[in-house]
């Protein structure tokens, strides 16, 4: 029954982003990426006993120093206040042991269009992750003076084609920017122009401005859709918008918004 819920609820949200968009698919794994190990270790899963991992988020700072926040895709569950499991573990299956957090699940309650599919896991009392190498992300538009080429780093759990099986590792890639609208970027993620980039499972993961040397600890964008067969671009949700702190505002501390740094 869960499993049957949240995929209505995903394809629901992909077929209203894919007339938005004019994308051909939905783009949730990693692909052409590298294995991740401990390099990202605040990415973490959202996980069910009986599913494995499903969808990526990341660990940000809690509002009024309370415990840190989990930050994903709205489209990734759905129902409010369900609670939610998360796992940091670099690899997660069904069968092997793994640390698993609770929290309770909120979600933007507009259409996940025009910037609104956020959401976040409020974790439990005694039951929250530790404070990792927290993430940060950016303040209101400062993702309006992007160049073309600028270097995204992504991460999530997903699988690694629009046809393959093998969800549950995280893994990162490094994707070129190619356009922006008001609530979204594009991402190129075509391996020929030495990019990589996101498929099913990677959605509500982060796409970190900068990469290499030069990557940095601001999740810019959320990972949200892209093409059916996870080969030429990755559609990424702003968090630099007004729509964003809207939501974020009432989860996330202050001080965990920072501007992205200018050229």
């Amino acid at each position: 029954m869960l499993l049957n819920r949240r995929l209505s609820v995903l394809w629901a949200a992909a077929i209203m982003l894919l007339t938005v968009l004019l994308a051909s698919g939905v783009a949730l794994g990693i692909t052409f990426g590298t294995d991740d190990g401990t390099k990202h270790p605040n990415v973490g899963a959202l996980v069910s006993e009986d599913e494995g991992a499903y969808c990526t988020g990341t660990l940000v700072a809690g509002k009024n120093n309370g415990p840190p926040v989990f930050v994903t895709a709205a489209h990734c569950y759905p129902l409010e206040g369900d609670t939610s499991y998360v796992t940091f573990d670099p690899t997660y299956s069904t069968y092997n042991a793994s640390t698993k957090y609770a929290g309770t699940w909120h979600e933007e309650k507009d259409s996940y269009l025009r910037g609104h599919d956020i959401a976040v896991v409020v974790f439990d009392k005694g039951d929250n992750p530790p404070n990792l190498n927290l993430e940060k992300l950016p303040t209101v538009n400062s993702l309006d003076t992007l160049t073309k080429g600028q270097k995204f780093t992504a991460v999530g759990y997903g699988v690694t084609s629009g046809t393959s099986d093998d969800s549950g590792t995280r893994r990162y890639s490094v994707s070129s920017f190619t356009s922006k609208n008001s609530y979204f970027l594009g991402l190129s993620q075509n391996q020929k122009q030495g990019n990589s980039g996101t498929c099913y499972g990677d959605s509500g993961g982060p796409n970190f401005f900068g990469a290499g040397t030069s990557e940095t600890h601001i999740n810019a964008a959320l990972t949200n859709t892209g093409d059916a067969m996870c080969k030429s671009k990755n559609t990424v949700l702003r968090l630099d918008t007004q729509v964003a702190h809207d939501f974020l505002d009432d989860y996330v501390a202050s001080d965990a918004f920072v501007p992205i740094p200018q050229p």
